[in-house]
C-alpha cells in the first residue's frame, strides 16, 4: 500500500506523557492513521525568525509527523491575515468581515510555496498526497512546480460559495488555477461540490470535485460518552441542574457559528414560552480562538453583554438561565455533557459539515435520547433529517425549535434519533477517509492538466 502524505495547516503531533490529539482532523483520520504508513506534514504551531528550514521529525507507530515553524510575519500575514481575515469569511458567505491586503496575499502564496520546497525532499514516488483545507490552495501547483507527480487529493471542510460571491475575491482566479493541479477535490456537500465546479470551469478547468461529508466514529463516541457521563464533571453538571433540563451549546468562538443569534433565540424562548422559566439552562461552551483578530475580540464583548443581560432580565437567586464557558473542555467531558442534555442547540450560519451535531446524536441514551435543534445551513443537515431544522437569522424561529424539542414525547424522540443513529453508522469517519482515498485512487496518476499552472 502507497504511503499515506496528508498535509494540513497545524499538526497534532502527540507530545511525551500526554494523551493524543483527540479533535477535529485526528479523529476524523484515524482509522486511515492506523492502517497504513503515514507521513503527515504542516505548521508546528510555533513562530520564530524564519519559514521553512529542516523540519522536525517525530515518529509514533507508522504515522511520522514533519513540522516547521513560521516566521512571526509569516504567521501574520498567511494566517491570521489572508486565511482567517479574507478567505474564511468569504467561504462562509460573509463578505462584509473580508478584508483583502495584497501583503497578506503574497504572504499566503509564500508560505504554501515554503511548505511545497520544504515537503518534496520528503515525499516517495508512490506517495498519495492529500492536502487539507483553504490555508492551502495553492499548495498542489507549488508541489506541481517543484517537481511532484505523484496524485494530489485536496479536501476543503468549509463551505464554498456561489460563483458571483467567490468573484468578489481579488486574484481569486489564480487560486482556482492553481486548485486545478489536483487530482481529486472533496467537499463536505453536493451543494459546496457544485459551486467549487462552477468557478472552476468558469475558469477554464476541468477537475473532479465531489462531495464526500466527513463522518464520526459513532460507536467509540457512545461508549465514551456513556463512560463520561458517570465521572465528576458530568455529575457535578447534573445535580447542579436540580432537574433542569439542559440546553447544550458547543462551538469554536468564532461569528460563523452564530452565537449572537442563537442567546437571542434562547431569550426568546424564555419570553414566548415562560413555561420554560426556571425549568430550563443553557450551557454553551465556546472555546476562544483567533484571539488575536480584532473581529473575534468584538464577538465575545457580544456575547458576554448578551450573556449577562439574559441572565439580568430572567434569572432568579437559585436559577442561572445561561452558562457560558469561553476555556476549552476536554472532549470526553464534552461527551458525558451531549449524554445530559435534553436538546443540542447547534445553529451554525453558515458550516461546511459541524461534527458536533453529529456528536451529540452518537452520545445520546437510546432510552431517552435528546433532541437536535440544527441549522438548516449546516452541512450535517443533508444527513440528520430528524433534527429539528431552524434558520438561524430568526431568533423566533429558534425558539419555536427549542420549544418542540423540550416538549416532544419519548417515542417521537426515539423515532428521530433510531433514523439519524443509523445514518452515523453507516456514514462513518473510516467511511470517509476510505471512500475518499479510493476515489482518487481510480482516477490515478494523471498528466497535469493544460493550463493547472
Amino acid at each position: 500500500m502507497a504511503r499515506l502524505v496528508i498535509v494540513s495547516n497545524r499538526v497534532p503531533v502527540p507530545r511525551p506523557r500526554e494523551r493524543p490529539q483527540a479533535g477535529g482532523l485526528a479523529v476524523a483520520l484515524k482509522e486511515a492513521l492506523a492502517t497504513r504508513e503515514t507521513l503527515w506534514f504542516g505548521w508546528s504551531g510555533q513562530t520564530g525568525a524564519a519559514t521553512g528550514g529542516d523540519p522536525a521529525l517525530v515518529t509514533v507507530g507508522q504515522t511520522t509527523y514533519a513540522t516547521i515553524d513560521l516566521s512571526t510575519e509569516d504567521y501574520r500575514l498567511y494566517y491570521t491575515g489572508f486565511s482567517n481575515g479574507m478567505l474564511w469569511p468569504l467561504l462562509h458567505y460573509r463578505m462584509g468581515l473580508a478584508e483583502f491586503r495584497r501583503e497578506e496575499w503574497d504572504g499566503y502564496r509564500r508560505v504554501n510555496t515554503a511548505f511545497a520546497r520544504t515537503l518534496k525532499p520528503l515525499l516517495r514516488a508512490d506517495d498519495v498526497i492529500w492536502i487539507h483545507d483553504f490555508h492551502h490552495f495553492p499548495l498542489a501547483a507549488a508541489l506541481r512546480e517543484a517537481g511532484a507527480k505523484q496524485r494530489i487529493g485536496f479536501f476543503l471542510h468549509v463551505p464554498f460559495p456561489p460563483l458571483p460571491l467567490y468573484q468578489a475575491l481579488p486574484q481569486g482566479n489564480i487560486l482556482l488555477r492553481e486548485l486545478a493541479s489536483c487530482d481529486l477535490i472533496g467537499t463536505q456537500t453536493a451543494p459546496d461540490a457544485a459551486n467549487l465546479r462552477e468557478a472552476l470551469r468558469g475558469a477554464g478547468f476541468d477537475v473532479p470535485v465531489r462531495p464526500f461529508p466527513i463522518g464520526i466514529d459513532a460507536e467509540d463516541f457512545a461508549r465514551e460518552a456513556e463512560k463520561a457521563v458517570r465521572g465528576q464533571d458530568a455529575r457535578r453538571l447534573t445535580a447542579s441542574l436540580s432537574g433542569r433540563a439542559l440546553i447544550l451549546g458547543v462551538d469554536r468562538l468564532d461569528y460563523s457559528k452564530g452565537l449572537p443569534q442563537r442567546l437571542r433565540g434562547f431569550a426568546s424562548l424564555l419570553r414566548r414560552f415562560p413555561e420554560h422559566r426556571g425549568r430550563v439552562t443553557l450551557l454553551q461552551v465556546a472555546p476562544v480562538s483567533r484571539g488575536d483578530v480584532g473581529q473575534y475580540r468584538t464577538l465575545r464583548r457580544e456575547l458576554d453583554e448578551l450573556a449577562g443581560r439574559i441572565n439580568g432580565d430572567h434569572g432568579d437567586i437559585d436559577w442561572v438561565p445561561v452558562r457560558w464557558m469561553t476555556r476549552a473542555v476536554p472532549r470526553p467531558t464534552l461527551a458525558g455533557f451531549h449524554r445530559i442534555a435534553r436538546v443540542g442547540l447547534v445553529t451554525p450560519m453558515r458550516d461546511g459539515m459541524n461534527l458536533v451535531a453529529k456528536e451529540f446524536v452518537a452520545a445520546q441514551d437510546p432510552a431517552d435520547p435528546g433532541v437536535l435543534v440544527l441549522s438548516c445551513f449546516a452541512g450535517a443537515a443533508d444527513e440528520l433529517r430528524g433534527a429539528i431544522l431552524v434558520n438561524p437569522h430568526d431568533p423566533d424561529e429558534i425558539a419555536e425549535g427549542l420549544n418542540a424539542a423540550l416538549v416532544m414525547p419519548t417515542s417521537e424522540r426515539r423515532k428521530r434519533w433510531i433514523d439519524d443513529i443509523a445514518v452515523l453508522r453507516q456514514n462513518s469517519a473510516a467511511a470517509w477517509a476510505e471512500g475518499f482515498l479510493a476515489a482518487l485512487a481510480r482516477i490515478g496518476a494523471e498528466p497535469l492538466r493544460a493550463g493547472a499552472r
